[in-house]
């Protein structure tokens, strides 16, 4: 593998529980390194998540961790993670599934370039846009 790019994603202390949520939405093999895993760590509980990534059977890598309380935890609406393709089923599997107990905020539609749009907001507020474009 010469390089690649993926998502990085800190939590408030829900990192575990979002990780394991995307890996219900897109499958594939999550690793998680706790805290604890590397000993004793100061103010910080053991069971925090120090690293976690999701590498998925699509292709896709998400990773994320806890903010330790040393760090600042800065939500912010500065990232959406963008899922794109002409694989309708599984797009709008995804859309399905990261749709529950979130807020849409465009939905999934016939758009004026032709393509299906949405935008959603998972339940841990992270943005997610989707486009299926027409088969090729």
């Amino acid at each position: 593998m010469a390089s690649r790019l993926n998502p990085y994603i800190s939590f408030n202390g829900d990192a575990r529980q979002a990780m394991e949520f995307y890996k219900e939405v897109f499958g594939g093999q999550l690793n998680v390194n706790t805290f604890a895993d590397l000993g004793p760590q100061d103010g910080v509980e053991g069971d925090k998540i120090m690293h976690a990534m999701l590498e998925t059977d699509a292709g896709y890598t998400i990773m994320a961790s806890d903010t330790p309380p040393h760090m600042e935890y800065n939500p912010g609406k500065n990232i959406t993670m963008s899922l794109s393709g002409d694989d309708s089923d599984r797009l709008r599997g995804y859309w399905d599934s990261l749709s529950a107990g979130g807020t849409v905020q465009v939905p999934l539609d016939k758009q004026a370039w032709g393509d299906e749009f949405g935008m959603v907001t998972d339940r841990f507020g992270i943005d997610w846009m989707v486009n299926i474009s027409p088969p090729q």
